[in-house]
């Protein structure tokens, strides 16, 4: 295994399956773009038997892709130079299969296909070939493991893992890769001697998220604050054109898709899809549906439902943290930072207002993306839940309104009211705040009629100080530490 893996226990568990299978294996991976789908394969497979990769080129024309598909193939496996260019993948691909032919069959051989998508666009007639050479040939070559990768995420699910011909049922495997989790993160940066307390990793993944290529921007000695101001606000910083590119290259006609997220990105509690598509004036149907499954597939925004609401009643949110980030900081000062007016203008933010609203709401979603992290710190790992928010709005002034961050509805009977704080400091419960926690409760428990146990909740960096009002009121505590795990 290499060393420059960190983290991908199951997915190391299954790529070690697949590489010592007696059989020919199939797998297919995807994931967000930079998140090191293509780093992980490369570096478990690049030197146990023959490896061979090719990459797919965004708007290449199949006479450029076939192109540097042969001129891969000849160096791999040493094609004489008399042999002529295929003219189409049906040729190109018996190539492949006459040379691999030729190994040993003690021997591994692993074939990658990364960036799948762009190598099978439109017309391009790879697919029915890889179709026809999985099938009539390397289904029955034992020594076969083939690999198909892209960041298209529902291009892979619709064309390869949920195939309605020739492809039907041929999978050995599927990994979806996500990001880096924060012990991930922890230990990639550890890696590469970036040392950062827990406080400062979480104010990056608030940043950056848990992907692996942003991470590898960061230098040793830095803080938070200079890094990500080095990245995002300085002409040369490497993520200040990353939110167009991003989307661009993983999506056709991608204006909608970006007018989709930043919407999102105003409304921190969700939006129905109903909402969301009447405020951008797109008509529903089925386009729509596709532009929300390709954001959520490739893991923009999720889906989820309010406490104990029917499926029409899902909300959408916005999860990637760049993306968030981009939105909330950087669009609107983007002419001054190509122009570098303001070299310093994310550390003069630390003090602003602005900062610790975009603070709470990035915290919130680094916690809804931790479940696994906080269910075992609250002892329930083995008992079944679910997860949402929860908001009341009062029908008058005399009613009282009430929102919780973080709902678990646990199957023993019990429920955890999880209030998230991000804070400087150990966080005091003070008397209108205690106030107001017992409030939520009230009306939550008025609201839902619900008969299960109620457990309120902290989640806070570092932990509550001890006074009359956390002790009345709260049951159990997590801090950095526990998410960590």
């Amino acid at each position: 295994m290499s060393d420059t893996i960190f983290g991908r226990e199951r997915e190391l568990k299954i790529l070690e399956r697949l590489l010592h299978s007696p059989k020919p294996e199939f797998l297919a991976i995807y994931g967000r773009r930079r998140v090191g789908k293509t780093h992980l394969i490369h570096e478990f497979y690049k030197d146990k038997g023959v490896y061979f990769s090719v990459t797919g080129s965004k708007n290449s024309n199949k006479k450029l892709q076939l192109r540097k598909f042969y001129r891969e193939l000849k160096s791999k496996f040493l094609l004489p130079d008399t042999d002529k260019e295929p003219k189409d993948w049906d040729e190109a691909l018996f190539v492949l299969k006459e040379a691999v032919s030729k190994i040993n069959l003690s021997q591994k051989v692993i074939l990658f296909f990364d960036e799948l998508p762009w190598l099978a666009s439109n017309r391009s007639g790879f697919l029915p070939a890889l179709e026809y050479l999985w099938n009539q040939h390397f289904s029955r070559m034992n020594n076969i493991l083939l690999i198909v990768c892209g960041s298209a995420a529902t291009w892979i699910i619709k064309k390869i893992i949920n195939n309605k011909g020739g492809l039907y049922g041929r999978l050995s495997e599927t990994i979806k890769l996500n990001a880096f989790s924060l012990s991930e993160t922890e230990k990639f940066l550890r890696s590469r001697n970036v040392q950062l307390s827990r406080k400062q990793l979480v104010e990056l993944y608030m940043a950056l998220g848990g992907i692996a290529k942003y991470l590898t921007y960061i230098h040793p000695g830095e803080s938070t604050a200079q890094a990500v101001n080095r990245l995002c606000f300085t002409p040369q910083g490497q993520l200040v054109e990353e939110f167009n590119n991003l989307y661009h290259s993983l999506f056709d006609n991608s204006e909608q898709h970006i007018d989709i997220v930043k919407e999102l990105a105003r409304k921190k509690s969700g939006l129905s899809q109903k909402e969301l598509l009447d405020k951008l004036r797109i008509p529903s149907g089925g386009h729509a549906s596709l532009i929300l499954e390709e954001l959520q597939e490739s893991g923009f925004i999720s889906a989820s439902l309010g406490f104990e609401k029917k499926t029409k009643d899902k909300r959408i949110w916005l999860i990637d943290e760049y993306s968030y980030f981009y939105t909330t900081w950087m669009e609107g000062v983007k002419g001054s930072i190509l122009l570098g007016n303001d070299r310093d203008y994310w550390l003069k933010m630390q003090n602003d207002s602005r900062w610790k609203t975009w603070a709470g709401y990035a915290f919130e979603s680094i916690c809804f993306k931790h479940i696994a992290q906080i269910k075992k710190a609250l002892g329930i790992s083995a008992v079944l839940t679910t997860e949402s928010q929860w908001r009341h709005r009062p029908k008058d002034k005399a009613e009282k309104g009430a929102q919780i961050d973080l709902i678990i509805d646990r199957k023993d009977g019990c429920i955890n009211l999880c209030e998230i704080k991000f804070h400087h400091s150990s966080f005091t419960i003070d008397q209108n705040y205690a106030r107001e926690l017992a409030q939520k409760i009230a009306v939550f428990k008025e609201e839902t009629q619900t008969s299960k146990a109620i457990f309120l909740t902290l989640i806070t960096p570092f932990g509550l100080h001890k006074n009359e009002y956390s002790i009345e009121l709260v049951q159990q505590e997590l801090n950095l530490d526990d998410l960590f795990e």
